[in-house]
């Protein structure tokens, strides 16, 4: 079964950089394909960006492009978020998320599958930008 777990949350000022890590155990990660959400207080749920088994191809909202990047490690087990010149309303709790793909599905457009095709969720972790 596996497990994620989220880290490197925190407040950080406007126009700073945070890097969330995401760690799996119970299973090697690299047969699933790994997604980045985030929930504001009030809001619904946010795909923010998602990176393919391979680390290949990425797809990334356009309300961070240009800011975020997903990466991974397959050989440490974990997946990350590069958060740059962050702004107030990327607060939010982030959570990453991991699904084994569908044969069919084109891992290039992750995002657009959305959340509830990811089976697997870490606890969240809180990121907080404010001067």
């Amino acid at each position: 079964q596996l497990q994620l777990v989220e880290s490197g949350g925190g407040l950080v000022q406007p126009g700073g950089s945070l890097r969330l890590s995401c760690s799996a155990s119970g299973v090697t990660l690299d047969t699933y394909t790994v997604a980045w959400f985030r929930q504001a207080p009030g809001k619904e749920r946010e795909g923010v960006s998602c990176i393919s088994k391979s680390g290949g191809s990425t797809d990334v909202a356009d309300s961070v492009k240009g800011r975020f990047t997903v990466s991974r490690d397959n050989a440490k087990n974990t997946a990350y978020l590069q958060m740059n010149n962050v702004k107030p309303e990327d607060t939010a709790v982030y959570y990453c998320a991991a699904v084994i793909p569908r044969v069919l599905f084109d891992e290039r457009i992750c995002l657009m599958w959305g959340p509830d095709e990811y089976a697997y969720w870490g606890q969240g972790t809180q990121v907080t930008v404010s001067s």
